[in-house]
């Protein structure tokens, strides 16, 4: 087993402190990283896409858990602790400097997800990676912190407080779970809420169904979540006659609806 200097250590070294305009909160517990990175299973020989690394946390854990590590780091400053991880761990490493939103990762095959997402870019990763036609993805599963309240956004049931548009992408044709939840006081510089981690799977993608009109229902749905579905989605050609024909009141709200409905409008719009 590699050993390796104490993560504290590491960033006093480089001069290193979290960004809060990058979204940064770094984690220092080997233990809790070790247990975030077992999540997803074994990931011995197994590709991992990681964004947002810092200053290698939950990279090194990784990184043990014998995992082939490609990190997407747009923060220069973290680069040469990176590079010593690179070094510790020959053949296992890859980063690449730049905007995960823009450069692409380059791993052929399937890949697991592991992250502790920036908070300022999580969501819309989460949304990139569960978009698209096909389907299955490329990813085998999504490992993700984000803060509770979004992740509870996630795995919400209709009719909830939290229930809205994220639940519906994600559940749809995936699996989503609440893997772990990770107290404020556990980051360097704590955040101001809690953070939770959600695992998610994919699952068989419902027949008929175009992806990008079940989003464009649900950004309309959820866009005005407190006006009736006759308002909301007359904005939508043909959303209205699918409800009719699919026996959804109109009047109804977003929240109420099903993931299942929201899926059986998308088919009838298809």
């Amino acid at each position: 087993m590699t050993v390796l200097p104490p993560l504290r250590e590491v960033i006093a070294r480089h001069g290193l402190s979290a960004s809060k305009a990058l979204g940064q909160n770094f984690l220092f517990d080997e233990q809790l990283l070790d247990r975030i990175a077992a999540i997803p299973g074994s990931l011995k020989g197994q590709q991992v896409l990681e964004v947002g690394p810092g200053p290698g946390g939950l990279t090194r854990a990784l990184l043990r858990a014998g995992a082939q590590v490609t990190a997407i780091e747009m923060d220069r400053r973290c680069l040469p602790a990176l590079a010593e991880l690179a070094e510790a761990f020959p053949g296992q490493l890859r980063v690449i400097e730049g905007d995960a939103t823009k450069v692409p990762h380059g791993i052929e095959g399937p890949f697991h997800v592991v992250a502790n997402l920036p908070y300022n870019v999580g969501t819309a990763l989460f949304v990139g990676w569960l978009g698209g036609e096909a389907w299955p993805p490329q990813w085998a599963s999504l490992t993700l912190m984000f803060q509770l309240e979004v992740a509870q956004r996630i795995i919400a049931d209709a009719g909830s407080d939290a229930y809205g548009r994220l639940a519906v992408l994600a559940q749809w044709r995936a699996v989503p779970k609440l893997a772990m939840k990770v107290h404020r006081s556990a980051f360097t510089p704590p955040p101001k809420v809690m953070s939770a981690i959600v695992h998610v799977t994919p699952a068989d993608m419902p027949q008929g169904v175009s992806a990008r009109t079940l989003e464009r229902v649900t950004e309309a749905a959820f866009g005005q979540r407190r006006k009736m579905l006759r308002q909301s989605l007359k904005g939508v050609p043909g959303a209205l006659a699918a409800l009719d024909a699919l026996g959804i009141d109109p009047q109804r709200r977003a929240e109420t609806l099903s993931v299942a409905e929201f899926v059986s409008v998308a088919r009838a719009l298809g």
